[in-house]
């Protein structure tokens, strides 16, 4: 079996899980997630813990992912997801427009990002962007379409790059 599906995993107080037929519904303080159950794969809740179990041996990885994906729904409901993106570059900015993300790239024109419902976008400065969010795979996907419009460059380091990500320079080319 699965050396990621054998571990239970705990659920916090505040935390609600319905296990159906077809899914498995998560609420909490930041709100519900549902995901889909597979065929081939058993979800029991038991007092505070759910273990997750394949129901024959071909399907063993999945039941692994299936305890990653319900790890993280648990962890979204209860504190949410974060990630931090960092412009730099020299009149590189971002700011809220309404709901809409302006960010000012070092192209002629200014980009203006559609942020996606379930994702909230935050510019405490100039040059920082924090999304956050309960889906984790949401606040990655947002993170990562934003840094695809600028990503940095290997010469001087200029682009969008995540929070606390570190850039190997290259050097430049002698004459």
């Amino acid at each position: 079996m699965s050396r990621v599906a054998k571990k239970p995993i705990s659920v916090p107080k505040g935390v609600e899980i319905s296990v159906e037929d077809s899914s498995v519904s998560v609420k909490g303080a930041k709100g519900t997630l549902t995901l889909a159950r597979p065929i081939g794969v058993s979800v029991k809740l038991e007092d505070s813990t759910i273990y997750v179990e394949p129901a024959d041996l071909s399907k063993d990885a999945l039941a692994g992912t299936v305890r990653a994906l319900l790890a993280n729904l648990i962890t979204g409901v209860a504190s949410g997801y974060q990630r931090k993106l960092e412009l730099v570059g020299v009149g590189y900015r971002a700011a809220m427009q309404g709901k809409d993300l302006n960010l000012t790239l070092g192209f002629s024109h200014p980009i203006l990002f559609k942020v996606p419902v379930g994702v909230t976008v935050e510019t405490p400065s100039q040059t920082e962007i924090l999304i956050k969010g309960t889906d984790k795979q949401a606040v990655g996907q947002v993170a990562a379409k934003i840094r695809a419009f600028r990503p940095p460059e290997p010469y001087k380091g200029k682009g969008v790059r995540y929070g606390g990500e570190k850039i190997t320079l290259k050097e430049a080319k002698k004459a």
